[in-house]
């Protein structure tokens, strides 16, 4: 029987086209696929890896999720050290671990939380500028929170995402937005059992238009009334976007 291999990892997302592989000839350019090509290796048959869900290109992650099947017998903190050593320096495993064999990282998630940085003040920090997005207008938190209420909730948000026509449901639900103020930075995480496509970094872009006074709170009951992607706000850049945990029961 083979064995279930859990992995827990964080990346710099921003040289890869995104998590997922785009093709056996692309395999560099993504996180799965630069993966995928070292366990290969590293256990000697063609490795596929299960991830917890898609990050886009240029996102990062600081508790990614995947799993794999395998036949080797290695020990799972010599997976993590063979791992470390041979995957590229933003690419790191944390955690190594033998699961159950019915376990998958994407349908057993009950929920992932995200968090979009946002650097303020004068002048950005130029060490961060890598991870975080800029915002030159001042913030009305007080509006951004009462915003973020409205959002919290069962919905369906395919107005807050880049998804066009899809047979799939895009009924999800955000269990909470938290904005957090910290030294030159304000921190937007969001907790939910699902994300569409863009659908933070939309939904962020939102709240940062409220903030400034250029959108009314109003406006989050129109984008969810009338489904409409136009109505809601910009789709923030993604290097201020980390997948921040994924949780399971």
């Amino acid at each position: 029987m083979k064995r279930n291999i859990q992995l827990l990892m964080e990346y710099d997302g921003g040289r890869y086209d995104g998590w997922q592989r785009l093709g056996k000839k692309n395999t560099g350019t993504t996180i799965q696929g630069k993966l995928e090509e070292v366990l290969t290796k590293m256990c000697e048959e063609p490795i596929e890896l299960i991830g917890s869900g898609r990050t886009d290109a240029g996102v990062h992650a600081r508790g990614q999720v995947a799993n794999f099947h395998t036949d080797s017998e290695m020990k799972c903190w010599e997976m993590k050290y063979y791992l470390n050593r041979y995957l590229p320096q933003d690419i790191g495993v944390l955690y190594v671990s033998d699961v159950p064999e019915r376990f998958h990282s994407r349908l057993n998630a009950k929920s992932k939380k995200y968090v979009y940085r946002i650097a303020t003040g004068d002048v950005p920090c130029v060490f961060d500028r890598k991870y975080t997005w800029y915002c030159f207008d001042k913030l009305d938190l007080t509006l951004m929170r009462q915003a973020a209420d409205l959002m919290v909730g069962e919905h369906d948000f395919i107005g807050f995402s880049s998804v066009k026509k899809t047979n799939k449901s895009t009924i999800r639900t955000v269990n909470s937005i938290e904005i957090e103020v910290k030294d030159r930075e304000i921190d937007l995480i969001f907790d939910g059992n699902g994300f569409l496509y863009h659908m933070v970094r939309i939904m962020a872009g939102t709240l940062v238009e409220i903030g400034t006074g250029d959108r009314e709170i109003d406006s989050i009951n129109e984008v969810f009334r009338t489904k409409d992607r136009e109505k809601a706000g910009i789709t923030l850049p993604p290097q201020g976007l980390f997948l921040d945990e994924v949780c399971y029961s």
